[in-house]
Protein backbone atom coordinates (compact mmCIF):
# COMPACT_ATOMS: atom_id res chain seq x y z
CA UNK A 1 0.00 0.00 0.00
CA UNK A 2 1.18 3.58 -0.88
CA UNK A 3 1.85 5.65 2.17
CA UNK A 4 2.36 9.33 3.05
CA UNK A 5 1.65 12.19 0.46
CA UNK A 6 1.06 10.71 -2.57
CA UNK A 7 -1.52 7.88 -1.09
CA UNK A 8 -3.97 7.36 -4.17
CA UNK A 9 -8.12 5.94 -3.28
CA UNK A 10 -8.14 2.96 -5.60
CA UNK A 11 -12.06 4.90 -6.68
CA UNK A 12 -11.41 6.93 -9.92
CA UNK A 13 -13.69 9.53 -11.34
CA UNK A 14 -15.51 8.47 -14.80
CA UNK A 15 -16.28 10.05 -17.80
CA UNK A 16 -20.09 8.92 -16.71
CA UNK A 17 -20.39 10.10 -13.35
CA UNK A 18 -19.78 13.92 -15.09
CA UNK A 19 -22.01 13.00 -17.71
CA UNK A 20 -24.63 12.05 -14.99
CA UNK A 21 -23.36 14.84 -12.92
CA UNK A 22 -23.70 17.64 -15.99
CA UNK A 23 -27.48 16.51 -16.97
CA UNK A 24 -28.73 16.46 -13.20
CA UNK A 25 -27.31 20.06 -13.02
CA UNK A 26 -28.99 21.09 -15.91
CA UNK A 27 -32.41 19.28 -15.68
CA UNK A 28 -32.82 19.80 -12.05
CA UNK A 29 -33.99 16.29 -11.13
CA UNK A 30 -32.58 12.65 -11.06
CA UNK A 31 -35.54 11.46 -12.97
CA UNK A 32 -34.99 13.98 -15.85
CA UNK A 33 -31.55 13.08 -16.14
CA UNK A 34 -32.78 9.40 -16.12
CA UNK A 35 -35.24 10.17 -18.81
CA UNK A 36 -32.62 12.26 -20.87
CA UNK A 37 -29.91 9.22 -20.83
CA UNK A 38 -32.20 6.26 -21.43
CA UNK A 39 -31.66 4.87 -17.77
CA UNK A 40 -32.98 4.33 -14.77
CA UNK A 41 -33.32 6.64 -11.37
CA UNK A 42 -31.46 4.38 -9.24
CA UNK A 43 -28.27 4.25 -11.66
CA UNK A 44 -28.20 8.02 -11.89
CA UNK A 45 -28.59 7.97 -8.25
CA UNK A 46 -25.57 5.68 -8.14
CA UNK A 47 -23.44 7.23 -10.47
CA UNK A 48 -24.11 10.67 -8.60
CA UNK A 49 -23.21 9.22 -4.99
CA UNK A 50 -19.94 7.53 -6.40
CA UNK A 51 -18.70 11.20 -7.68
CA UNK A 52 -19.99 12.38 -4.56
CA UNK A 53 -17.97 9.97 -2.45
CA UNK A 54 -14.79 10.59 -4.60
CA UNK A 55 -14.53 13.98 -4.27
CA UNK A 56 -15.67 14.20 -0.45
CA UNK A 57 -18.83 17.18 -1.25
CA UNK A 58 -22.35 17.01 -1.63
CA UNK A 59 -22.04 19.12 -5.33
CA UNK A 60 -25.80 19.27 -5.43
CA UNK A 61 -28.16 20.12 -2.30
CA UNK A 62 -32.01 20.16 -2.03
CA UNK A 63 -33.81 23.50 -1.90
CA UNK A 64 -37.00 24.62 -1.30
CA UNK A 65 -37.56 25.85 -5.30
CA UNK A 66 -35.74 22.14 -5.86
CA UNK A 67 -32.27 21.52 -6.25
CA UNK A 68 -28.82 24.14 -6.50
CA UNK A 69 -25.27 23.57 -6.79
CA UNK A 70 -23.19 24.06 -3.75
CA UNK A 71 -20.17 26.46 -4.36
CA UNK A 72 -18.00 23.23 -5.06
CA UNK A 73 -20.08 21.79 -7.27
CA UNK A 74 -20.70 25.21 -9.19
CA UNK A 75 -16.83 25.11 -9.76
CA UNK A 76 -16.85 21.17 -10.83
CA UNK A 77 -20.04 21.25 -13.47
CA UNK A 78 -17.95 24.01 -15.59
CA UNK A 79 -14.95 21.41 -15.88
CA UNK A 80 -17.23 18.25 -15.59
CA UNK A 81 -18.78 19.50 -18.78
CA UNK A 82 -15.84 20.32 -20.58
CA UNK A 83 -14.63 17.11 -20.06
CA UNK A 84 -17.74 15.28 -21.43
CA UNK A 85 -17.10 17.74 -24.54
CA UNK A 86 -13.66 16.84 -24.75
CA UNK A 87 -14.67 12.89 -24.87
CA UNK A 88 -16.78 13.73 -27.66
CA UNK A 89 -13.91 14.92 -29.02
CA UNK A 90 -12.12 11.61 -28.72
CA UNK A 91 -14.99 9.15 -30.17
CA UNK A 92 -14.84 11.32 -32.99
CA UNK A 93 -10.80 11.35 -33.92
CA UNK A 94 -11.12 7.60 -33.21
CA UNK A 95 -14.30 7.22 -35.59
CA UNK A 96 -12.21 9.38 -38.22
CA UNK A 97 -8.98 7.69 -37.71
CA UNK A 98 -10.84 3.96 -38.28
CA UNK A 99 -12.40 5.12 -41.45
CA UNK A 100 -16.17 4.50 -39.96
CA UNK A 101 -19.23 6.48 -40.87
CA UNK A 102 -19.86 9.67 -38.86
CA UNK A 103 -22.76 9.79 -36.53
CA UNK A 104 -25.21 12.16 -36.31
CA UNK A 105 -27.68 11.55 -33.24
CA UNK A 106 -30.76 13.33 -34.01
CA UNK A 107 -33.38 13.83 -30.98
CA UNK A 108 -37.20 15.33 -31.45
CA UNK A 109 -40.65 14.85 -30.27
CA UNK A 110 -42.86 12.13 -29.62
CA UNK A 111 -45.27 12.80 -32.40
CA UNK A 112 -42.96 14.32 -34.89
CA UNK A 113 -40.90 11.00 -34.26
CA UNK A 114 -43.77 9.20 -36.04
CA UNK A 115 -44.00 10.83 -38.96
CA UNK A 116 -41.99 13.95 -40.01
CA UNK A 117 -38.44 13.15 -38.82
CA UNK A 118 -38.01 9.53 -40.18
CA UNK A 119 -38.70 10.91 -43.31
CA UNK A 120 -36.70 13.21 -43.49
CA UNK A 121 -33.64 10.87 -42.34
CA UNK A 122 -34.46 8.49 -44.70
CA UNK A 123 -34.23 11.16 -47.41
CA UNK A 124 -30.84 12.34 -45.73
CA UNK A 125 -29.11 8.86 -45.39
CA UNK A 126 -29.83 8.16 -48.94
CA UNK A 127 -28.67 11.39 -50.20
CA UNK A 128 -25.61 11.69 -48.21
CA UNK A 129 -23.79 8.43 -47.49
CA UNK A 130 -21.36 7.46 -45.20
CA UNK A 131 -23.72 8.80 -42.14
CA UNK A 132 -24.56 6.30 -39.41
CA UNK A 133 -27.45 8.17 -37.62
CA UNK A 134 -30.12 7.95 -34.90
CA UNK A 135 -32.97 9.07 -33.77
CA UNK A 136 -34.54 9.51 -30.43
CA UNK A 137 -37.18 11.31 -27.94
CA UNK A 138 -36.89 13.88 -25.83
CA UNK A 139 -38.59 16.45 -24.11
CA UNK A 140 -37.92 19.94 -24.87
CA UNK A 141 -36.33 20.76 -22.10
CA UNK A 142 -34.30 17.43 -22.57
CA UNK A 143 -33.50 18.38 -26.06
CA UNK A 144 -31.61 21.56 -25.12
CA UNK A 145 -29.70 19.85 -22.46
CA UNK A 146 -28.20 16.89 -24.64
CA UNK A 147 -27.61 19.60 -27.75
CA UNK A 148 -25.23 21.82 -25.40
CA UNK A 149 -23.18 18.98 -23.15
CA UNK A 150 -23.02 17.27 -27.09
CA UNK A 151 -24.67 14.16 -26.43
CA UNK A 152 -26.99 15.18 -29.08
CA UNK A 153 -25.71 16.96 -32.20
CA UNK A 154 -29.57 17.95 -33.84
CA UNK A 155 -32.56 18.84 -32.25
CA UNK A 156 -35.52 18.81 -34.69
CA UNK A 157 -38.86 20.14 -33.36
CA UNK A 158 -39.78 23.97 -31.56
CA UNK A 159 -37.32 25.96 -31.39
CA UNK A 160 -34.91 25.40 -28.28
CA UNK A 161 -33.71 29.02 -25.90
CA UNK A 162 -29.89 29.51 -26.52
CA UNK A 163 -29.69 27.09 -29.51
CA UNK A 164 -28.78 27.98 -33.13
CA UNK A 165 -31.51 27.51 -34.54
CA UNK A 166 -32.95 27.41 -38.00
CA UNK A 167 -36.69 27.13 -39.77
CA UNK A 168 -37.33 24.97 -42.36
CA UNK A 169 -40.49 23.81 -42.42
CA UNK A 170 -44.60 25.41 -41.96
CA UNK A 171 -46.93 23.05 -40.85
CA UNK A 172 -50.81 22.93 -39.30
CA UNK A 173 -51.74 21.45 -36.38
CA UNK A 174 -55.26 20.18 -35.91
CA UNK A 175 -57.87 18.74 -33.86
CA UNK A 176 -59.64 15.59 -35.17
CA UNK A 177 -62.52 13.52 -33.80
CA UNK A 178 -65.52 11.56 -34.83
CA UNK A 179 -67.73 12.67 -37.77
CA UNK A 180 -70.33 13.27 -35.37
CA UNK A 181 -68.72 14.53 -32.21
CA UNK A 182 -70.45 18.12 -31.24
CA UNK A 183 -68.43 20.38 -29.08
CA UNK A 184 -70.74 21.64 -26.43
CA UNK A 185 -71.28 24.80 -24.60
CA UNK A 186 -68.77 24.10 -22.26
CA UNK A 187 -66.28 24.13 -25.10
CA UNK A 188 -63.01 22.27 -25.97
CA UNK A 189 -61.99 21.52 -22.27
CA UNK A 190 -65.08 19.74 -21.46
CA UNK A 191 -63.93 17.23 -23.80
CA UNK A 192 -61.44 14.35 -23.11
CA UNK A 193 -58.02 15.11 -25.04
CA UNK A 194 -56.18 12.20 -26.46
CA UNK A 195 -52.51 12.74 -26.90
CA UNK A 196 -49.10 11.09 -27.40
CA UNK A 197 -46.36 11.42 -24.73
CA UNK A 198 -45.54 14.73 -26.48
CA UNK A 199 -48.74 16.09 -24.51
CA UNK A 200 -47.16 15.63 -21.38
CA UNK A 201 -44.22 18.17 -22.18
CA UNK A 202 -45.67 21.88 -21.42
CA UNK A 203 -43.20 23.19 -23.72
CA UNK A 204 -43.72 21.45 -26.91
CA UNK A 205 -46.40 22.40 -29.61
CA UNK A 206 -49.19 20.06 -27.68
CA UNK A 207 -48.37 20.88 -24.86
CA UNK A 208 -48.71 24.26 -25.59
CA UNK A 209 -52.07 23.89 -27.29
CA UNK A 210 -53.79 21.97 -23.78
CA UNK A 211 -52.53 25.06 -21.70
CA UNK A 212 -54.09 27.56 -24.24
CA UNK A 213 -57.52 26.04 -24.24
CA UNK A 214 -56.90 25.26 -20.17
CA UNK A 215 -57.48 21.63 -20.49
CA UNK A 216 -57.95 20.28 -17.16
CA UNK A 217 -55.57 16.79 -16.30
CA UNK A 218 -58.45 14.81 -15.61
CA UNK A 219 -59.52 15.33 -19.24
CA UNK A 220 -56.17 14.38 -20.99
CA UNK A 221 -55.39 10.83 -22.05
CA UNK A 222 -52.15 9.41 -23.34
CA UNK A 223 -51.24 6.94 -25.12
CA UNK A 224 -48.17 4.96 -26.02
CA UNK A 225 -48.34 7.11 -29.94
CA UNK A 226 -49.98 9.57 -32.15
CA UNK A 227 -51.77 6.83 -34.08
CA UNK A 228 -52.74 4.83 -31.37
CA UNK A 229 -54.79 8.74 -30.30
CA UNK A 230 -56.04 9.23 -33.27
CA UNK A 231 -57.80 5.45 -33.47
CA UNK A 232 -59.05 6.44 -30.05
CA UNK A 233 -60.80 9.89 -31.32
CA UNK A 234 -62.05 7.56 -34.39
CA UNK A 235 -63.83 5.71 -31.98
CA UNK A 236 -65.30 8.70 -30.05
CA UNK A 237 -63.54 9.17 -27.22
CA UNK A 238 -62.34 12.65 -27.28
CA UNK A 239 -60.47 14.94 -29.46
CA UNK A 240 -56.66 14.22 -31.13
CA UNK A 241 -54.24 16.84 -31.52
CA UNK A 242 -52.64 16.06 -35.22
CA UNK A 243 -50.26 17.50 -38.08
CA UNK A 244 -52.83 18.72 -40.40
CA UNK A 245 -51.13 16.47 -43.56
CA UNK A 246 -50.47 13.71 -41.68
CA UNK A 247 -53.72 13.32 -40.70
CA UNK A 248 -55.31 13.87 -44.04
CA UNK A 249 -55.78 10.67 -45.24
CA UNK A 250 -58.02 9.34 -42.56
CA UNK A 251 -60.24 12.41 -42.79
CA UNK A 252 -60.15 12.16 -46.59
CA UNK A 253 -61.90 8.36 -45.35
CA UNK A 254 -64.31 9.84 -43.12
CA UNK A 255 -62.70 7.75 -40.18
CA UNK A 256 -61.99 11.35 -38.48
CA UNK A 257 -63.34 15.33 -38.96
CA UNK A 258 -61.36 18.30 -38.52
CA UNK A 259 -63.12 19.84 -35.42
CA UNK A 260 -64.02 23.63 -35.54
CA UNK A 261 -62.85 25.46 -32.39
CA UNK A 262 -61.53 28.96 -32.10
CA UNK A 263 -57.98 29.59 -32.92
CA UNK A 264 -57.76 26.71 -35.07
CA UNK A 265 -55.89 25.07 -36.70
CA UNK A 266 -52.82 26.52 -35.44
CA UNK A 267 -49.84 27.42 -38.02
CA UNK A 268 -46.12 26.13 -36.53
CA UNK A 269 -42.94 26.08 -37.50
CA UNK A 270 -40.47 23.28 -37.27
CA UNK A 271 -37.17 23.94 -36.56
CA UNK A 272 -34.11 22.18 -36.57
CA UNK A 273 -31.36 23.01 -33.82
CA UNK A 274 -27.81 22.62 -33.07
CA UNK A 275 -24.73 23.53 -31.95
CA UNK A 276 -23.46 27.52 -33.42
CA UNK A 277 -20.66 26.53 -36.56
CA UNK A 278 -17.49 26.27 -34.68
CA UNK A 279 -18.73 23.91 -32.53
CA UNK A 280 -21.34 21.92 -34.70
CA UNK A 281 -20.39 18.51 -36.39
CA UNK A 282 -19.74 17.78 -40.13
CA UNK A 283 -22.81 15.37 -40.09
CA UNK A 284 -24.98 18.10 -38.39
CA UNK A 285 -23.71 20.84 -41.03
CA UNK A 286 -24.78 18.59 -43.90
CA UNK A 287 -28.43 17.37 -42.66
CA UNK A 288 -28.60 21.75 -41.92
CA UNK A 289 -27.81 22.04 -45.55
CA UNK A 290 -29.67 19.28 -46.89
CA UNK A 291 -33.40 20.22 -45.15
CA UNK A 292 -33.55 23.90 -47.90
CA UNK A 293 -33.50 21.08 -50.15
CA UNK A 294 -36.43 20.33 -52.32
CA UNK A 295 -35.74 16.52 -51.47
CA UNK A 296 -36.02 17.43 -47.66
CA UNK A 297 -39.31 19.44 -48.20
CA UNK A 298 -40.76 16.40 -50.24
CA UNK A 299 -40.11 13.75 -47.52
CA UNK A 300 -41.62 16.03 -44.75
CA UNK A 301 -44.84 16.71 -46.38
CA UNK A 302 -45.16 12.90 -47.79
CA UNK A 303 -48.13 11.38 -45.37
CA UNK A 304 -46.85 8.55 -44.63
CA UNK A 305 -44.80 6.15 -41.98
CA UNK A 306 -41.30 6.88 -43.36
CA UNK A 307 -38.99 4.74 -41.18
CA UNK A 308 -39.37 3.62 -37.12
CA UNK A 309 -37.66 5.45 -34.56
CA UNK A 310 -35.60 4.26 -32.23
CA UNK A 311 -35.69 5.13 -27.99
CA UNK A 312 -32.80 7.65 -27.68
CA UNK A 313 -29.76 6.06 -26.39
CA UNK A 314 -26.84 8.53 -26.61
CA UNK A 315 -23.58 7.53 -25.91
CA UNK A 316 -23.21 7.26 -22.18
CA UNK A 317 -26.22 4.83 -22.27
CA UNK A 318 -23.49 1.56 -23.87
CA UNK A 319 -21.06 2.87 -21.56
CA UNK A 320 -22.35 4.27 -18.14
CA UNK A 321 -22.23 1.30 -15.83
CA UNK A 322 -18.91 -0.59 -17.33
Amino acid sequence: MATGKWAYSSATVTLAQLKVFVLVSRLGSVRAAAAALGVSEPAVSQALAALRQHLDDPLISRSGTGMELTPAGRRVVTIASQMVNLAVDAEVAVRQSNGAAELLRVVTTSTLSQSIVPALLQAFTARAGGIEVSLGVATTEEMAALIEERLADVAVGPRLPGIDAEAVMRYRMTLVGHPDLRVNGGGLADLRWLVDPTGTDPHSDVGSLLARYRVPESRIRVFANEKAAWSAAAAGDGVAPAIDHMVAAEVDRGALTRVRAPDMPVDLLLYVNSLESQRRSSAADKLRRFVRTPDAMQAMYRPDNGVPAAKFRPPVYVTLWS
